[in-house]
C-alpha cells in the first residue's frame, strides 16, 4: 500500500505540473503572475503535498520562481534570456549533426537499430502537423506538436539523454516567453517556423550539412527577431 501510494501521488505531481505547464504555455498564466499552494491545490481540488511538489520541480525547470514569503510566480525571460537559449541551442545542435558529418550513408542505415527509421517516421509525422499548424497560424496545435516533435528527435539525434533533456527544457523555455508576443501578433503566420520535415529530410538522408543550414537559417532569424523585439514598436512577435 505505501508503494501504492507514492505512485499515485508522483503520477498526481507530474499531472499537475503538466497541467501548470500547458496554463504558462496557452498565456492563460502569464509572466510575472502569482499564486500560492494553497490557491493551486483548491483549483485542482487536490491536497497541497503533490501541488508543492509540483511547483518545486517548475521552478527546477527555471518556469516558476519561488518567494518563501509569497508563494510561486510565472518567471519573466527577458530579450537576453531568449537570445542565450537560441545560441545555446545552436551549439549544442550543430554539434551533434557535425557529429554525424563523416557518415556517407543515411543517417537511418548508419546506426544498427532498425527501429530508428520507424522513429523517423512518426518524428516526421509530428513535423507535418507542427508546419500545417504554423502555416495555418494555429499557435495553440503547433506549440503542442513542436513540442513533441523536437523531444523525439532530440532523443534520436544525440542518443544522450541529459542532452536531449537540456534541449527540451530550452524549447519550453523559448515558447514560454514567446507566447505572449505571438499571441498578440496580427501577422502571427509570417513568424512561425514550418521547417521541421526538411530538418526530418536531412537527417533520413544522412545529410549533416544540409541539417546544420536548415537549423542555422531557424536560428539565426531566431537570433534577429530578438534585435527586432528590442526596437521602439517591435515587440509584437516572437520566432520560437
Amino acid at each position: 500500500m505505501p508503494a501504492s501510494g507514492a505512485v499515485t501521488r508522483n503520477t498526481l505531481r507530474q499531472q499537475i505540473a503538466d497541467a501548470l505547464r500547458d496554463e504558462v504555455l496557452a498565456g492563460r498564466l502569464q509572466p510575472g503572475q502569482e499564486f500560492t499552494v494553497k490557491q493551486i491545490a483548491e483549483q485542482y481540488g487536490v491536497s497541497a503535498t503533490p501541488v508543492r511538489e509540483a511547483l518545486v520541480d517548475l521552478s527546477a525547470q527555471g518556469l516558476l520562481d519561488s518567494d518563501q514569503h509569497r508563494g510561486f510566480r510565472v518567471h519573466e525571460f527577458s530579450v537576453d534570456d531568449y537570445r542565450g537559449m537560441v545560441e545555446a541551442r545552436m551549439l549544442v545542435v550543430d554539434g551533434i549533426f557535425r557529429r554525424h558529418a563523416p557518415a556517407p550513408a543515411p543517417l537511418a542505415a548508419a546506426v544498427p537499430d532498425v527501429g530508428l527509421g520507424v522513429a523517423l517516421v512518426s518524428v516526421r509525422r509530428r513535423g507535418e502537423a507542427a508546419a500545417r499548424a504554423a502555416r495555418a497560424g494555429d499557435l495553440d496545435i503547433l506549440i503542442g506538436y513542436d513540442i513533441r516533435y523536437w523531444r523525439e528527435l532530440g532523443r534520436l539525434v544525440s542518443a544522450n539523454d541529459y542532452i536531449a533533456d537540456f534541449l527540451h527544457r530550452l524549447r519550453i523555455q523559448a515558447w514560454v516567453f514567446s507566447v505572449p508576443y505571438l499571441r498578440s501578433d496580427p501577422d502571427l503566420r509570417g513568424w512561425l517556423w514550418s521547417g521541421h520535415v526538411d530538418l526530418v529530410d536531412a537527417i533520413t538522408l544522412g545529410d549533416p550539412e544540409a541539417a546544420v543550414a536548415v537549423v542555422r537559417a531557424y536560428n539565426t532569424q531566431s537570433l534577429e527577431w530578438a534585435d527586432r523585439l528590442e526596437r521602439p514598436g517591435g515587440g509584437r512577435a516572437a520566432r520560437v
